[in-house]
């Protein structure tokens, strides 16, 4: 399988591992997506969230409602103008998601080959013999023998607050089951999942619709997460939502392949969202734990070969309530670099976990030493390989470019873009160096209003691995030949020099458009 080979770098010296990592403006090229909550909502845990490499907050409305996460993405505002950092905003959508109700919050105490009643009468109370759940069609989805799993976060193998069970008899529209581990449940609200079965609910309900409509509208969110994509028509039918709405127009919908559904018809799915959510914690029990590994692989492969963002999910899961990673944690963290994925998304662990920013920056600095070993140059051949003939003409300039940036060892790749279509080109090939973007805004209509675009398009190369936005003035155009265009690269390297990107006598490469050509050079600088 094409997406199976490691990408690594030979021969690695191993006395180069006891050398102390070099400390960067750039923690990493992959990025790292923080999910805000109960831990990290201040200003100064998200000002640390933002310095240790957070570059796209993610908010996840299957808890707090509109005014809690307003809270808390105007303390993100805040402290991203106090940074001077971009930082992107994406939404989560809860989705079809199965739940059980504990309204009194007392701890529920399950013990191993126990058995305990699923069932959708909500006025029952929540107690070791029954659990009152959300969805009254489920009876008849499930059979004797099927597998579902209930906790706070999930099963994982080793934790005790979530717990699998076992369906062994179905009563009208209860569920008897078997307990097979012992576990404590404890708050007000669990997930639960039922193992490769169809759940007969929209993917996008009418509380996400109304969450999107207001909050989602108010705040410009730059990605939508859509969870339990299950196919294209998901997508599609998100989309026309989306295009009803103000200024959701170009909000960028990213598929969450939670379930063995949306691994069917990924490649229908890929074609149609503008990203991907490989969401392992859904997938890891929804499959045989020796197949997840494949999954990953592979999707990540076919998103690489699209030239599409690819984000993996649940990666240092015990750092919620301890500062290191396990060892499998860090190791898995650098395989999902090799892999190839543009993103890491951290989800429990920034959310409620103990030590967000911390986690931030010690993924960061995982991410930034499997870079080093990332063998660019099988992957340039292979990702070329793989492209279709004849090649667009954007993507032969983008090709060009990441050739010549590697052939003349230069420090970075300056892109002038208005869609950001080029930097994301630029980056499927994976250069060596750092993609600086700079985003030249365009003054559009809506025949209502003018408006300048462009601080979008910016914020979503955030998620892109390698590519490093920065905003241009707009009387600035791409497309021009005269000495504003100069100044605007005079002010990207400046902006490069700052960060420690550009040095003297460092070769630059510059990708951009005059008049109806596009065109790559090479410039080395002067002291």
């Amino acid at each position: 399988m094409q997406g199976a080979h490691i990408l690594l770098e030979e021969p690695i010296r191993l006395a180069s591992i006891l050398e102390p990592s070099k400390p960067n403006f750039f923690p990493a090229m992959t990025k790292i997506i923080g999910t805000l909550g109960p831990q990290s909502r201040s200003v100064e845990v998200i000002e640390g969230c933002l310095k240790a490499g957070m570059s796209v907050a993610r908010f996840d409305f299957s808890g707090g409602d509109n005014d809690y996460h307003q809270e808390t993405i105007e303390n993100l505002k805040i402290a991203a103008k106090g940074m001077k950092k971009l930082c992107a905003i994406m939404l989560d959508t809860v989705g079809p998601e199965l739940r059980v109700f504990n309204k009194n919050e007392e701890p529920i105490v399950l013990e191993i080959d126990a058995f305990v009643i699923l069932t959708p009468d909500q006025t029952k109370e929540a107690s070791s013999e029954v659990l009152p759940i959300n969805y009254a069609g489920l009876a008849k989805t499930v059979k004797k023998g099927d597998t579902i799993f209930v906790g706070q976060y999930l099963f994982t193998g080793s934790e005790t607050t979530s717990v699998w069970l076992e369906v062994a008899e179905i009563k009208d529209q209860d569920i008897v089951c078997c307990v097979k581990n012992s576990a404590t449940l404890v708050g007000s609200l669990f997930t639960m999942h039922a193992t490769q079965v169809h759940i007969d609910l929209p993917t996008l309900s009418d509380t996400d619709k109304h969450v999107i409509a207001s909050w989602g509208v108010r705040n410009n969110i730059d990605f939508l997460s859509l969870s339990y994509t299950r196919n294209a028509e998901d997508i599609i039918q998100t989309r026309a939502y989306l295009d009803e709405l103000q200024n959701l127009q170009q909000t960028q919908i990213f598929a969450k392949i939670d379930t063995i559904e949306g691994l069917e018809h990924f490649d229908e799915i890929l074609r149609e969202a503008d990203g991907i959510i490989i969401s392992r914690g859904h997938l890891g029990i929804d499959l045989p734990p020796e197949k997840v590994f494949l999954f990953q692989k592979a999707a990540v492969h076919k998103c690489n070969m699209a030239g599409k963002p690819v984000v993996v999910t649940r990666v240092v899961d015990s750092m919620t309530g301890n500062l290191r990673p396990t060892r499998a944690e860090a190791t898995d963290v650098a395989n999902a670099v090799l892999d190839g994925t543009d993103a890491i998304l951290l989800g429990a662990e920034t959310y409620r976990g103990l030590y967000p920013f911390q986690t931030i920056s010690i993924v960061g600095k995982i991410c930034a030493e499997a870079e080093k070993v990332y063998n660019q140059a099988i992957y340039f051949k292979r990702t070329m390989k793989y492209g279709n003939e004849p090649t667009s003409h954007l993507e032969s300039i983008a090709t060009s470019a990441v050739s010549s940036a590697i052939k003349v060892n230069a420090s970075v790749i300056v892109v002038f873009t208005a869609t950001g279509q080029t930097a994301r080109l630029i980056a499927k090939y994976r250069p060596t160096m750092p993609v600086l973007s700079v985003v030249i805004p365009r003054l559009t209509s809506n025949q209502l209003r003018w408006s300048f675009t462009g601080a979008f398009q910016a914020r979503q190369t955030l998620v892109v691995r390698g590519v490093f936005p920065m905003l241009a003035d707009p009387r600035h155009p791409a497309e021009s030949i005269n000495e504003t265009n100069e100044s605007v690269l005079k002010l990207a390297l400046d902006h490069g020099k700052t960060t420690g990107l550009i040095k003297p006598h460092d070769r630059i490469v510059v990708c951009q458009k005059i008049g109806n050509s596009a065109v790559v050079k090479i410039i080395e600088l002067e002291d």
